[in-house]
């Protein structure tokens, strides 16, 4: 288990994590989000050991990370921009961390068929994308306990994120590993995590089961006589609206079956349920938090 401890960072007197306080358990594929600047490639350094905290402590199984080489080869950070030198080719960078990791290498070339990535290239050739996908095969080669990725999905095409995700869960299963990855791909993130953390103002504002907080909002698409506003809702807490003429998409916030029954009120001429994504419950957090204006 990782757990996290009254972490504080600041950078030349900017405090980007303050008092930051997690636990995430063994075995989990956890969600890291936030918005831009939100401190989320920090915390994965902090984790890491790459940065020390100025307060607070992390703990992996109860031992603190920094500065603890017996940790530490158990965990893999993949940041946005991964080092490499000017010269370096996949070959060069596969035996370099070769020497610090059991890198698999069978696996990583296997890996590599599947993203049919040209490995005689030097990296500087690549595109994001490209640099993204041997990255991804040395991490999922390696196999750590714990595995961190920054922006993992960044710069990847559709079937590069197929790829990705089905060689995940094929790791997951196989080595029951600790993931935590942070991203902006949402709709992503929604498919393979099963708990997240939303980042705000230095710590975290929220953490839990994707689904049980998607439970707690309900969308819906509604057809009236008249043209109705957001305000004749006199008594649904509704968190989003949007209107076209007499049609109306709003999600609310509540017991499913009382909102129902509060809508059916207002006798519309058709109700149909639709299901949230990850997305929508992002928007909805950061709007609450003042960041958004409709």
């Amino acid at each position: 288990m990782i757990k996290i401890n009254n972490l504080s960072k600041t950078f030349t007197k900017k405090n980007v994590l303050r008092n930051l306080n997690l636990e995430i358990k063994d075995g989990s594929i956890f969600g890291l989000i936030g918005i831009n600047g939100a401190g989320k490639s920090t915390l994965l350094r902090l984790l890491s050991g790459v940065l020390k905290a100025d307060s607070g402590e992390i703990l992996f199984d109860g031992i603190n990370i920094f500065d603890n080489v017996n940790v530490k080869k158990d965990i893999f950070f993949l940041p946005d921009e991964p080092y490499y030198s000017a010269n370096s080719t996949a070959k060069n960078i596969v035996d370099f961390y070769s020497t610090f990791y059991d890198l698999n290498k069978l696996k990583f070339y296997d890996i590599i068929s599947k993203f049919k990535l040209d490995i005689n290239h030097t990296i500087k050739n690549y595109s994001k994308g490209m640099k993204r996908q041997l990255f991804i095969a040395i991490a999922f080669a390696i196999a750590p306990k714990y595995l961190f990725l920054d922006e993992a999905f960044d710069g990847l095409d559709p079937l590069a994120r197929l790829i990705f995700k089905r060689e995940l869960n094929e790791l997951i299963a196989e080595k029951k590993i600790t993931v935590i990855i942070s991203s902006h791909s949402l709709r992503e993130l929604e498919d393979i995590c099963d708990s997240y953390g939303l980042l705000d103002g230095g710590n975290i504002s929220y953490t839990g089961f994707i689904e049980d907080h998607k439970s707690i909002y309900h969308k819906y698409q509604l057809a009236f006589i008249n043209e109705l506003e957001r305000k004749d809702f006199v008594d649904i807490n509704i968190v989003s609206f949007n209107r076209i003429g007499r049609i109306i998409k709003l999600i609310a916030k509540g017991e499913e079956a009382e909102i129902d029954e509060r809508l059916k009120k207002y006798n519309p001429l058709i109700i149909d349920k639709i299901n949230i994504d990850f997305e929508e419950l992002f928007i909805i957090e950061v709007e609450g938090k003042g960041y958004i204006n409709e």
